[in-house]
């Protein structure tokens, strides 16, 4: 970003995304300068609030900052919702000079974002990420959306957030198998754009999963680790603002992951469907000829080092699976359409369009069990 304050990262995005320890502090000043406003909403789930909004909300005048809160869960990022905050709001007074604070996963990033996009023709959102996978994935990009009966996301609108302010202490408060699903995300990254990332990120993964936030050095090596993972999603965004070609490799793994949360009514977490998604989606690429034999292989040690399942939960309908996967965004005339990896760090272009159509036969036979 040119011009980027000199403690944010240097990204090519049109704002600034901040990543250290203890930023948290820094809320209000960095929101003062980048969205400058009479009244701030600072929007969370009932969980986040409890453990940091109320250091949040401190940091703004009292008379002109209200908190909202929503139940926590992807259950919650609907209309019926987004119409609640929206009446809320405009009960309370908000207008035009109102600046949105995002605080919680990225159920919240993406809600809250949807709110200021549409709230009065656009609101500025600061995004203050507070799970790993929002931290490498939804605060940044600008994508905003809610859920339907018929899909993940399916109703939203691309609202660039005035900043990204990113605190990788707050990871300390996670539950472990949160904090695992975040790693998904890294791994992806690693996938579709970098190598050695990709083995950066391995490295670490064991102990995350044994230890979680406990692992030695943990706030110093997952800061680094982060930044890697917003470098390489900012890098494919400024190339692919509006998701029409090259920012489709961010949905590696993610036609079938929203495909298993929709069948299993949203009750796994985003980032073990992603893990589940980028092994099966690996397996595609094999069939159809384009990954090098034994990618899926080295994605599933890989998920698998990370504390993460690699195969769909037993029981599960495979017709179901394949008919939900028919609603995804990226489908096109009825076919589903998936972002496929070559190999570690490549990704199929697709003659410019980073996305392919997939029989649905293949993909039947890529989520068959194995032995």
């Amino acid at each position: 970003m040119v011009g980027a304050p000199p403690d944010s990262l240097q990204l090519p995005l049109p704002y600034p995304v901040f990543c250290r320890a203890s930023v948290r502090r820094a809320i209000g000043d960095i929101a003062r300068l980048a969205a400058p406003s009479h009244r701030v909403a600072v929007i969370s789930d009932t969980v986040v609030a409890r453990l940091h909004a109320d250091a949040i909300v401190a940091q703004f005048p009292a008379e002109s900052t209200r908190l909202f809160t929503i139940p926590p869960g992807e259950q919650e990022k609907t209309r019926a919702r987004w119409a609640e905050l929206t009446d809320a709001m405009l009960a309370w007074g908000a207008g035009r000079d109102t600046t949105v604070v995002a605080v919680g996963g990225g159920v919240i990033g993406d809600l809250a974002g949807f709110v200021a996009s549409t709230f009065m023709r656009g609101l500025p959102v600061i995004q203050v990420p507070t799970t790993l996978l929002a931290m490498v994935d939804a605060s940044v990009g600008g994508k905003t959306a809610v859920d339907t009966p018929f899909g993940k996301n399916l109703v939203g609108a691309f609202h660039n957030p005035a900043a990204v302010i990113i605190d990788p202490e707050v990871l300390v408060t996670l539950p472990d198998d949160v904090l695992r699903s975040g790693l998904a995300e890294m791994i992806k990254h690693g996938v579709i754009a970098d190598a050695p990332y990709f083995d950066a990120v391995l490295s670490f993964a064991d102990l995350v999963r044994d230890q979680g936030a406990s692992a030695p050095d943990f706030v110093a090596t997952i800061t680094t680790l982060i930044s890697g993972s917003v470098r390489i999603k900012a890098e494919v965004v400024a190339e692919d603002t509006r998701e029409g070609g090259l920012r489709q490799i961010l949905n590696f793994g993610h036609t079938i992951a929203h495909a298993v949360e929709r069948v299993l009514n949203f009750e796994l977490l985003h980032g073990d469907a992603v893990a589940i998604g980028m092994v099966a989606e690996a397996h595609i690429a094999e069939a159809i000829g384009l990954a090098r034999t034994g990618l899926s292989v080295a994605i599933a040690d890989a998920v698998g080092r990370a504390g993460l399942p690699s195969r769909l939960p037993a029981g599960i309908s495979l017709d179901d699976i394949i008919a939900a996967t028919h609603g995804d965004k990226k489908a096109r005339t009825g076919a589903a359409r998936y972002a496929l990896p070559r190999g570690i760090g490549e990704m199929e272009a697709a003659e410019g369009k980073w996305a392919v159509a997939v029989p649905d036969d293949v993909v039947k036979s890529a989520l068959s069990p194995r032995g």
